[in-house]
């Protein structure tokens, strides 16, 4: 940017924040909670210099797998597949370091998870092997 570019806004950023962490564009939405999920979680919180966003990301699994939230979890596993930022030896990995933590029936879950979200990207990409 030069100095006459405007800077982009909170919500601007927001949206970019989310398309980087989801792999895919994002237009506005209505309503309160998507302007602080667009404006405070991914403009401030995902955007914070300390963690990267595969670091956030890891954390994120670990939260969802214990809450047994594996439908958010399948979309956070296929993202981090889709961005490159875990693989599926990864990713059964966590799955089954999760079940010594989160207790065997939601790492095995989560391992399922993984599971359907490599084959779809699979599918998605072209890509049948490992």
């Amino acid at each position: 940017m030069t100095d006459t570019d405007p800077q982009p806004t909170v919500r601007e950023r927001g949206l970019a924040k989310m398309a980087e962490v989801y792999g895919f564009e994002f237009s506005d939405g209505p309503g309160a909670h998507f302007a602080v999920t667009a404006d405070h979680l991914f403009a401030d919180i995902w955007s914070r210099p300390a963690l990267t966003v595969r670091d956030r990301r890891l954390l994120l699994l670990g939260a969802l797998t214990a809450q047994g939230l594996f439908d958010i979890a399948g979309i956070q596993v296929g993202s981090a597949l889709h961005n490159g930022e875990l693989d599926e030896e990864q990713l059964r990995e966590i799955a089954l370091f999760l079940c010594h933590y989160v207790g065997w029936p939601a790492g095995t879950q989560l391992d399922t998870v993984v599971g359907q979200a490599v084959a779809q990207h699979r599918k998605k990409t072209g890509n049948q092997h490992r």
